[in-house]
């Protein structure tokens, strides 16, 4: 045999065997069962979420709601008392100058309270009821600054009528912004809640403040303020035939009629309060009827001015000194001021000799 010659080929090589197992259709369902399971889960787990976010929502815009709700109440009521300061100032008898300080003060406390309301922080809901909040504040704060310009020439200026006029004008802008609180800014905070799904009122509801700030319509009269700031206002038109005027019946202190003929013993603190008893005896009605008490001899007086008596009218009204007057012995003169027309005067002042102690 030759050396080259050809050797056999050489065998083909075995098939490795497969290492994979050969999953059995038991096995496929089961992969995708898992699968379906698992996307059911994460689908739970995104709805949860979403719940959860959206409950942490609304959980957050009801606060919102409530804590504006707080926030009004609290710069309203706030607001009502210094209407109820400054309505007292105004009846407190106090000189031109003092007055037109503390209704200046009472100014600036107003508008501290827009400022306050101006901060507020608004939900989207609420943005109507927080204008007419601001409108009701605002209208507030301007009428309180115009009175503080007008109360001195009011009480001490030579054109009381037209300084009252005008502070009857800044009362009705008091009215209106009761109305506009009242009547709109509230409806306005409720429709929010309601909307919401918060309950509003008793027993378990929300409270809505509500207050006012003018305490009678009678403010809105330039008789009744002229009254309240115990000035007289000068007779307008022709005088009433018949006849005009009235009689100083009787003085007293706590409950004691003072005598003329005898001294009068009278604790000087605090600052008394006399209470004059008088009568219209006239055929009219009269307007703008001034009392007067009169410590001689001190420079302590006191005056209250009755809006208006009636024919045959029998009135007590209360006049208090502003300080208490020094310890000793005085006359004491009270005075029905004669209106317009009264032609007999005799009657309308009584003298008593007193002792304050």
């Amino acid at each position: 045999m030759s050396f080259f010659e050809d050797e056999p080929p050489p065998p083909p090589p075995r098939p490795r065997p497969s290492t994979a197992r050969r999953r059995s259709p038991g096995d496929a369902q089961t992969i995708r069962f898992r699968r379906m399971v698992a996307v059911v889960v994460i689908v739970i787990m995104v709805i949860v979420v979403l719940l959860l976010v959206h409950g942490c929502q609304v959980s957050a815009q009801n606060s919102a709601l409530r804590n504006y709700n707080n926030s009004v109440a609290t710069v309203m009521q706030q607001s009502n008392q210094t209407g109820s300061r400054l309505f007292s100032e105004l009846g407190a008898g106090s000189s031109a100058t003092a007055l037109q300080t503390h209704v200046a003060q009472t100014a600036a406390s107003a508008a501290a309270e827009v400022k306050t309301a101006e901060g507020f922080s608004v939900p989207n809901a609420m943005r109507a009821a927080q204008q007419d909040v601001l409108l009701s504040l605002r209208m507030r704060r301007d009428g309180i600054q115009k009175i503080s310009t007008e109360v001195e020439p009011a009480v001490a200026g030579n054109a009381k009528q037209a300084a009252v006029t005008a502070i009857a004008g800044q009362m009705a802008r008091f009215y209106a912004s009761d109305v506009v609180y009242s009547d709109y800014a509230t409806a306005e905070i409720a429709a929010a809640l309601h909307a919401a799904g918060i309950a509003v009122g008793p027993p378990n509801g929300v409270t809505i403040y509500g207050g006012q700030f003018v305490p009678s319509l009678q403010w809105l009269m330039p008789s009744f303020i002229a009254s309240e700031l115990h000035v007289t206002l000068p007779s307008s038109g022709k005088i009433a035939p018949g006849l005009h005027g009235h009689v100083l019946n009787s003085v007293s202190v706590n409950g004691t009629a003072l005598q003329s003929g005898a001294s009068n013993t009278i604790a000087a603190s605090p600052p008394p309060t006399f209470t004059l008893n008088f009568t219209n005896g006239g055929t009219n009605t009269e307007s703008n009827v001034l009392l007067k008490v009169t410590v001689n001899g001190t420079s302590i007086s006191a005056e209250h001015t009755v809006a208006q008596t009636t024919a045959n009218e029998m009135l007590n009204t209360n006049v208090t000194l502003p300080s208490s007057p020094p310890a000793g012995n005085y006359q004491l003169t009270a005075t029905v001021q004669p209106v317009p027309g009264e032609k007999n005067v005799a009657n309308n002042s009584l003298t008593f000799p007193v002792t304050f102690q």
